[in-house]
């Protein structure tokens, strides 16, 4: 079975599982989580002072796909209550690229992060005790999956892949999942004339640095169309409910109603937030109860963590992106 049948295959049973993840939290009542008990037998100013004690610092490593500030902005109000809780500093870093993030976890300088699904499959390969997932976001519907989603300029005159031929087509970074390796199996799935390579079906295919790169990119037609990521529910002209169209959008980045999508994948998993294997269990448990309880505490701060409106995080094992993990693995041909 070859890399392309193998994920098309691969990502249907993940899109069950995830149907089958929001049907089984929207109909059962978990009560408190372990992580809600633990924190509630300890007070959180003795909590601060024993945790203090296992680590001088935590470090939030933030994706790229918009720029610097911004994911700054977004993310600064959760390491303030991180901080609160620990006791410690906590730092956010945002670097250039998704394998400055990987890099940073694999050599232990980064703690903490929310990674794509093949950015958590990277590590894994290189090192599965690195880090574990702990949570993921979950959709107003209760599922926790998204799409890589085909855009264009409205005054482009394309509405789909079949006008994409001859014209540049760009992606985000090569290590997306919804920004390159999802989009790169199932668009030229999309027809027996379509390839990756540049120069063939598409004039060129490049890579922008990340998701706003892309959008901007397209809005100013630098390049004909490329490809981001969002949940798909809501209204296209608001960028759906969350992604990186609404991101753009919130930020004024770009009026959707200049944009038409042209391609849409089929349901890929949302990329879990991970922690380093080696923080102490407290300083875990902490976090975990402090982003799984985010969207109660202050509804703002999850909206500019999570890139829009959601039903805020649930918790989730490795379990969920073995599917991916083995794409990723064959994909390098291990």
């Amino acid at each position: 079975m070859d890399v392309k049948t193998l994920t098309l295959a691969l990502l249907a049973s993940t899109a069950l599982a995830g149907h089958a993840f929001a049907q089984e939290t929207s109909a059962s009542d978990t009560g408190m989580t372990p992580q809600e008990s633990s924190s509630a037998d300890t007070s959180e100013e003795d909590l601060a002072d024993s945790e203090a004690d296992l680590i001088d610092e935590l470090n939030i490593g933030v994706l790229g796909g918009e720029n610097a500030q911004d994911r700054m902005t977004a993310n600064q109000c959760l390491a303030d209550y991180a901080a609160e809780r620990l006791g410690v500093d906590v730092n956010i870093f945002t670097p250039a690229d998704y394998n400055g993030v990987i890099q940073g976890l694999l050599g232990g300088s980064l703690d903490m992060a929310w990674l794509g699904a093949s950015a958590y499959a990277a590590i894994h390969l290189q090192d599965p005790e690195t880090v574990e997932p702990v949570l993921v976001k979950t959709n107003l519907d209760g599922s926790y999956s998204y799409h890589s989603i085909g855009f264009a300029r409205t005054d482009s005159g394309i509405t789909s892949l079949e006008d994409m031929e001859g014209k540049v087509f760009g992606f985000g970074d090569p290590n997306s999942t919804s920004g390159y390796l999802i989009p790169s199996v199932e668009i030229p799935a999309e027809g027996e004339s379509i390839t990756m390579e540049p120069g063939e079906y598409f004039s060129d295919v490049v890579f922008t640095g990340g998701h706003e790169q892309t959008i901007v990119a397209v809005n100013n037609g630098d390049i004909d169309a490329g490809v981001t990521w969002a949940d798909g529910l809501g209204n296209w002209e608001d960028g759906y409910n969350s992604g990186a169209l609404r991101k753009a959008s919130d930020a004024g980045i770009v009026d959707m109603n200049n944009l038409v999508e042209i391609w849409r994948s089929k349901p890929i998993p949302e990329g879990p937030v991970v922690l380093r294997t080696e923080l102490p269990q407290e300083v875990k448990d902490e976090m975990v109860n402090l982003v799984e309880n985010l969207h109660s505490i202050d509804e703002d701060c999850a909206y500019g963590v999570a890139a829009g409106e959601t039903a805020g995080f649930r918790p989730i094992g490795h379990e969920a992106y073995e599917t991916i993990v083995e794409v990723r693995r064959r994909e390098i041909g291990g």
